[in-house]
C-alpha cells in the first residue's frame, strides 16, 4: 500500500490477479491444508530445489506455467485465448 500525489491510498502489489495464491478452484477445496492455486510457486520451488541449474527452468516447468495462466484466463473469461 502507499499514497499517491493526492494522498489517496493505492495498492502497490498484486491483490486480485489470477496468479495470486489467494485464489484456488472451488471444486476440490478442502479446508485445513494448502490448496491447488494459480500461482507460480511450483516454479519457485523447482528453482530452489535446483540451485545449480543457472536459474534456467526446464521446458516442462515453462509449459506448466503457461498452462496455469491459460486455465485462469479461460475460467475468468469463459473463452479460449486465440
Amino acid at each position: 500500500f502507499g499514497l499517491d500525489e493526492n494522498g489517496n491510498m493505492v495498492i502497490g502489489d498484486e491483490m486480485l490477479t489470477p496468479d495470486s495464491s489467494r485464489f484456488w478452484p472451488a471444486e476440490g477445496y478442502e479446508p485445513g491444508h494448502g490448496q491447488p492455486s494459480f500461482d507460480k510457486q511450483f516454479a519457485r520451488d523447482w528453482l530452489k530445489a535446483n540451485p545449480d541449474n543457472d536459474w534456467t527452468l526446464p521446458q516442462e516447468i515453462v509449459d506448466k506455467t503457461i498452462e496455469k495462466y491459460l486455465q485462469s484466463y479461460e475460467m475468468l473469461t469463459g473463452k479460449k485465448l486465440d
